[in-house]
């Protein structure tokens, strides 16, 4: 059964990102710019020496499917090189799929990856 892991990163992180999902064998991935908050809930900047907050950051969402054997690999590529060690260095999360088809050829199941 194949599996979408989604990412939420910085966007700074995305082309080391990107290679080491490359570099790992990972044939494709989808990138989305989103904004939101964690646990920081936000931000605080200072512009001519006025305070405001952002409450919505800006991130980066990867969308990636792989085969179920390789969910954990790649989940952990992800990590290694989104991690900065700062707040707001993002999640992961992995979900089986029920249903994959290719719109191309009508391949369905790990074919479809």
């Amino acid at each position: 059964m194949p599996h979408l892991i989604t990412a939420i990163i910085k966007p700074h992180k995305l082309e080391e990102v990107k290679e080491a999902l490359r570099a790992a064998g990972v044939l494709g991935l989808t990138v989305s710019e989103v904004q939101g908050y964690g646990r920081q809930g936000g931000k605080t900047e200072t512009f001519r020496g006025s305070e405001y907050t952002i409450d919505f950051v800006p991130k980066v969402r990867l969308d990636i499917i792989v085969e179920s054997a390789e969910a954990e690999k790649v989940m952990l590529v992800v990590s290694d090189s989104a991690r900065t060690g700062k707040i707001g260095d993002g999640k992961i999360w992995s979900l089986p799929l029920d249903a994959l088809m290719r719109v191309r050829t009508g391949e369905s199941g790990e074919a479809a990856i």
